[in-house]
């Protein structure tokens, strides 16, 4: 609404503010990919609305999580992105050579992008964005999903691009990052509050994109294991995602389960949720045997995928009571227990909205609480705040919390090492195996680092 700012050749801004404020759709429309009803775009004194092609030869645009086509090779892929803006052979190859050289990815070329990490993908994305050498970089969200040492390792390739002159402008729910910019512009609402340095933006609207901690009394878990898990592993073909590895999880335990990406998280708790079975080991959940009994196991935890997994054309409440049915809850319990779901989360009042239409932590509130509507003794979150503003993924804490003072033991991987701290205990995992396991206070002080996010560079990134 009414949205007004100017950036300098060379710059590197940040654009930041809640979910749903207008972040994407105005790098959308800066790039020419999306219309808009009044005013201009200028980009290099050319209006994009009259000559959006000559605009967009000046640009690239890296949008959350590209999609790219991952049945293709990093190269071919590299090289039909050249073939689109007519980059000549001889100038492509070198640029591809430089790009792979810098940011580590020479020896992945050869492999179809499905194999990549999330980190690679989004190394190959940034390498593709500057095949045809533009003067204006455009990332949404570009770390979404991306560990710590891939997420420095990335922002490391951005200052890098500084020396080029090349002018970045990039969306972050990481503060962090954005006090990398020259200049941070807070928008909310639609409309630009603050265009200013990343020190003074942050000490204005602290309360907003920088909430203080989570404080919660250490608490004292009885040895009663709902996880129990002894050599677990899983392969695919010559590949061993899951090596080997052996932990337990008592009742009401926040249990922080962290790795690079790649290392094998995922495949782990999807063994443990019944949904892929182990080459060997042994693995119990809520007592059941997760290789004999997985569809008991089922019936006993609840799970939220990393990917936002409702149904987004229907509304509200009938997510809340397809998953219901599907658990089968009776009808006047479904009734009950939306009421008091959409008030406690306090979307009472969206009652009737179609699920696409809520902004991100909306979305992540709602499916958390959905896979709690059965009320199971375990529930399995694969990285539910990412990309989620800092008040909204502090608030999603405080749902954890609550869920754990009731007895439900939680297990939680994430890419956010402030989230880290708030576990009872956590693993990290390198290259499929369990590299350490304790509280962050004793992680800490094993490793000798400040907080959570030095342990895990001191393991993860030895890899």
């Amino acid at each position: 609404t009414d949205l007004s700012f100017e950036l300098k050749l060379g710059e590197h801004v940040a654009i930041i503010g809640d979910n749903g404020a207008g972040k994407t759709t105005t790098i959308k429309a800066c790039t020419g990919i999306l219309n808009f009803e009044e005013g201009d775009i200028l980009i290099d004194g050319v209006s994009i609305k009259e000559k959006p092609l000559e605009c967009k030869k000046q640009m690239a645009y890296i949008p959350d999580n590209p999609d790219m086509y991952d049945f293709m090779t990093g190269i071919g892929y590299l090289n039909f992105i050249a073939d689109i803006f007519d980059v000549p052979e001889e100038v492509r190859d070198e640029l591809i050579d430089k790009y792979a050289d810098a940011f580590e990815i020479k020896d992945n070329l050869g492999q179809l992008i499905s194999e990549y990490s999330h980190g690679m993908k989004q190394k190959l994305a940034l390498s593709c964005a500057l095949i045809h050498k533009p003067d204006i970089l455009f990332l949404d969200e570009p770390t979404t999903g991306v560990d710590p040492v891939s997420r420095k390792e990335f922002w490391q390739m951005l200052r890098n691009l500084r020396e080029q002159g090349i002018t970045i402008v990039v969306s972050t729910p990481i503060m962090d990052e954005a006090r990398q910019c020259d200049r941070i512009a807070f928008i909310n609402h639609g409309q630009i509050h603050g265009i200013d340095t990343p020190e003074r933006i942050l000490h204005q609207f602290a309360s907003i994109l920088c909430p203080p901690s989570l404080e919660r009394e250490e608490v004292k878990h009885e040895v009663a294991p709902v996880i129990e898990v002894k050599q677990l592993t899983k392969c695919f073909g010559d590949f061993t995602a899951v090596d080997h590895i052996s932990f337990q999880v008592n009742r009401g335990e926040i249990f922080g389960f962290l790795g690079a990406n790649g290392a094998g998280k995922t495949t782990a708790m999807r063994m443990l949720c019944g949904l892929s079975k182990p080459t060997s080991g042994i693995g119990k959940v809520a007592g059941y045997d997760i290789y004999r009994e997985a569809e008991q196991v089922k019936k006993n935890i609840g799970y939220m995928s990393q990917k936002f997994s409702l149904y987004e054309d229907l509304k509200v409440w009938e997510n809340i009571r397809l998953f219901a049915g599907i658990y089968g809850m009776a009808e006047d319990e479904i009734a009950r227990k939306t009421d008091e779901l959409l008030e406690r989360i306090g979307l009472s009042a969206e009652r009737d909205t179609l699920v696409k239409s809520l902004p991100l932590g909306w979305k992540q509130k709602l499916a958390f609480s959905i896979a709690m509507v059965h009320d199971p003794e375990i529930v399995f979150l694969d990285e539910p705040t990412g990309g989620v503003d800092p008040v909204t993924r502090r608030s999603f804490w405080e749902l954890i919390y609550k869920a754990a003072s009731t007895g439900v033991t939680v297990f939680v991987t994430t890419h956010y090492m402030d989230e880290a701290e708030y576990c009872d205990r956590v693993s990290v995992m390198v290259d499929g195996r369990i590299e350490a396991l304790g509280s962050p206070a004793e992680l800490k002080g094993r490793y000798e680092a400040k907080d959570m996010d030095e342990v895990f560079t001191k393991i993860a990134g030895r890899r």
